[in-house]
């Protein structure tokens, strides 16, 4: 099993180096690579063995998603992020093609996890936000869930909220159910011109 860690500044390091790191949120355990890089994301991708499908990245503030994506509902955005959601935006040219696999759009999440978000913030650019599982399995919600072959995993805890709750804010849809759903629902977020996926 790779190594227990509790120190943020390490854990950056490491991905700053071009390494995978998992670390926590409050929905599951991700990986993270640095997200703009295609060797590091072709390593998350090897780890995961992921078919042909897109991988989101995580921030730390809105600024930051300023720079990987075009925002057209500002407002919606701040009051979703940060939060257990994964918002889909169009892509800038600076995000590479084979995180989105192809799509002109990406994924991205603002976790409201203190330790997830000082951890992007010490990387100081996007990393990866995919499950710390292999694909198909169970995602992780604690750190000794993790199998995967990574450099280090960072302990937080336990994520319990379950995966996020995917909303395509270009096609004004709900792909995926997830964490948080209910209260955007019940609070009115998404008009009613919105539709589930």
């Amino acid at each position: 099993m790779p190594r227990l860690i509790n120190n943020v500044q390490s854990a950056a390091a490491a991905i700053r180096a071009g390494g995978v790191v998992v670390y926590p949120t409050e929905t599951v355990y991700g990986i993270g690579a640095l997200a703009l890089n295609e060797k590091t994301v072709r390593k998350v991708i090897a780890l995961k063995r992921i078919p042909s499908k897109p991988i989101s990245m995580a921030v730390s503030s809105l600024e930051m998603i300023d720079t990987v994506a075009y925002i057209h509902d500002d407002d919606l955005l701040h009051k979703l992020l940060p939060g257990p959601f994964t918002v889909l935006l169009p892509k800038k040219d600076v995000v590479p093609l084979i995180l989105t696999a192809g799509s002109l759009c990406v994924g991205i999440r603002y976790p409201a996890h203190d330790m997830a978000c000082q951890l992007i913030n010490e990387v100081g650019e996007p990393i990866t936000s995919t499950s710390a599982n292999l694909t198909g399995d169970p995602p992780a919600t604690r750190a000794e869930d993790v199998i995967l072959d990574v450099d280090c995993i960072l302990e937080g805890g336990t994520a319990s909220l379950g995966p996020s709750t995917v909303v395509d804010l270009v096609n004004h849809t709900v792909i995926r159910r997830g964490a948080g759903y209910e209260s955007i629902e019940r609070a009115g977020l998404l008009h009613k011109s919105w539709r589930d996926r």
